[in-house]
C-alpha cells in the first residue's frame, strides 16, 4: 500500500501502490473508512506488514527461499533464482498479526492501526539467516534473476505502529 513512501511508515503516510495488488489493497481501506463515516460500522483497517508463517504461499520469497534451502541442503535442488536482494522487508509473524486484527476489534471505536515489528531486514539479510541456520553460504546457491525483478519495485518498508503501541490492549504484544 504505501509503496515507495519513505520509511517508516504509519496511519498517516500517504499510500502509494506499486501494483495492481496493492491498489486493491488501498481501494478496500478506503471502503472501510467510508463505510465506517457514512453509516456508522464498527469497521477497523488493520494495516499490515509482511506477515509470515509456514502457510505463506511458495510463490512469496521468504517460502521461496526456506524451501530452496531445505530441497538445496538434502541434494533435491542446487541453485535459487531470485531478484532484488536489496528489498527491504518489515517481516513479522502471521499469527500474532491475526491476534492483532482480533484486538483492534475489541476497542470501543473503530480505528485504523499498523501492525508491524518496526525492523526492516533485506532479502540478502533472510538469505544469510536462512542458510546459515544449515551451514551453508548463500552466495554458493543464489543465482540473480533478471525476471525476478519488479517493474515498479518497493524498496524499503518498515512500519511504524506507534498508535497501536499506545494502546494498552498492545503493551505485552511482540510485533509491536
Amino acid at each position: 500500500m504505501f509503496g515507495s513512501t519513505p520509511p517508516p511508515q504509519s496511519e498517516t503516510t500517504p499510500f502509494h501502490p506499486r501494483s495492481p495488488y496493492a491498489a486493491s489493497k488501498c481501494a478496500a481501506h478506503w471502503y472501510t473508512v467510508n463505510y465506517r463515516e457514512a453509516y456508522g460500522l464498527f469497521a477497523c483497517n488493520g494495516i499490515l506488514f509482511n506477515h509470515e508463517s509456514p502457510r505463506r504461499g511458495e510463490n512469496f520469497v521468504t517460502r521461496k527461499i526456506t524451501r530452496a534451502v531445505g530441497r538445496i541442503k538434502v541434494g533435491l535442488q542446487s541453485k535459487l533464482f531470485l531478484g532484488n536482494l536489496q528489498a527491504s522487508r518489515d517481516w513479522g509473524f502471521a499469527g500474532d498479526y491475526v491476534e492483532a486484527m482480533w484486538m483492534m476489534l475489541q476497542q470501543e471505536k473503530p480505528d485504523d492501526y499498523v501492525v508491524a515489528t518496526e525492523e526492516s531486514h533485506t532479502v540478502e539479510e533472510f538469505l544469510e539467516a536462512a542458510f546459515g541456520i544449515v551451514g551453508m553460504n548463500w552466495k554458493d546457491h543464489v543465482v540473480i534473476d533478471q525476471r525476478y525483478f519488479r517493474p515498479a519495485e518497493v524498496d524499503n518498508l518498515k512500519g511504524d505502529s506507534s498508535k497501536a503501541r499506545k494502546c494498552a490492549w498492545l503493551e505485552a504484544q511482540s510485533w509491536v
